[in-house]
């Protein structure tokens, strides 16, 4: 158990480094659904090509059309682009602590009936003191690593209850994903492929997306932010797609709930690591014992979970 904790949260803390190279990408784009594309396009080839050495076979036609395609081929990679659209609308809405807050309070409530109720064909995990303890916690820590002071309260006291309705209905896009994903991983019996074909349907999102929003997918050799595009911008792609494929190989061995909190909690180290030492371009803010006592409240809600 404490193995696959460890890989969680080393997942996880993928996720801040490809929300930063993505973010440069978009320099080179002039669009973060653009962006988001090539991120998702890259993924999908970085992938496809690990299928084509560990499922040769299972890349044909035949083997694809030898299968009932239902709703599950189809909606972890959907749930993925809304999940990357809502938290694009809401973070200039509702500001960058909110949007944390109701998006992982989302992802915990549903995460939490997946396993009760065995939504999408998860084991069931009855719920429990232990449980339900652990999640409290967790968001606990999460708000008030992100507590804000009286006065900043105040200037996003006006913020819409459709908004934060909208928060947690992002949120629940990554526990739906990965159960969806993990569930497909039984019908191909293959992770690695799994992994793929969500890839591939986001990227297919994501193009349309793209044509509709911008009408072009154009992408420029230099920018005047960034300088010249360099390989490692397209890094992220790769990234999304070991995050990805993580959490399908993670979801029938944790559940979805404490799969969700392993990967939530290295996002949060990584991007305290990010703030403190100043990575990736990102300016210096010095960690404080606010943030620290947030992080410990977070693994301490793991390791209750773990109990259950």
């Amino acid at each position: 158990m404490i193995p696959l904790i460890i890989l969680g949260t080393i997942a996880g803390m993928l996720v801040p480094v490809q929300t930063s190279v993505n973010s440069r990408l978009a320099s080179f784009t002039r669009s973060l659904i653009v962006a988001s594309f090539y991120s998702f396009l890259i993924g999908s080839v970085f992938l496809l090509i690990f299928n084509l050495f560990a499922n040769p076979g299972k890349l044909s036609p035949q083997f694809v059309f030898s299968h009932d395609i239902s709703y599950i081929w189809f909606v972890g990679g959907i749930m993925g682009v809304i999940y990357l659209t809502g938290n694009m609308i809401l973070l200039p809405k509702i500001g960058a602590a909110l949007t944390v807050i109701m998006t992982v309070a989302g992802q915990m409530i549903i995460g939490l009936l997946i396993d009760t109720f065995g939504w999408f064909d998860a084991a069931v995990q009855p719920i429990s003191v232990y449980r339900v303890s652990g999640i409290l916690l967790m968001i606990a820590g999460i708000i008030f690593m992100n507590y804000k002071k009286k006065k900043d309260r105040a200037a996003a006291s006006g913020s819409s209850n459709a908004w934060l309705l909208l928060g947690l209905f992002t949120g629940s896009m990554p526990p739906i994903q990965t159960a969806v994903n993990s569930a497909l991983r039984i019908e191909v019996d293959s992770f690695l492929l799994a992994a793929f074909i969500s890839f591939i349907v986001g990227t297919a999102a994501l193009f349309l997306l793209s044509v509709l929003s911008t009408g072009n997918i154009k992408i420029s050799g230099s920018s005047e932010k960034a300088g010249a595009i360099k390989p490692w911008h397209f890094a992220g792609g790769m990234l999304g797609a070991v995050y990805v494929t993580t959490n399908v190989i993670l979801m029938p061995h944790l559940g979805a709930t404490l799969t969700l909190m392993t990967t939530i909690f290295g996002q949060m180290l990584m991007g305290l690591l990010i703030d403190h030492f100043g990575l990736l371009g990102i300016p210096r803010q010095a960690v404080d014992m606010r943030r620290v006592i947030g992080v410990l409240m977070i693994l301490s809600g793991i390791l209750i979970l773990q109990l259950s």
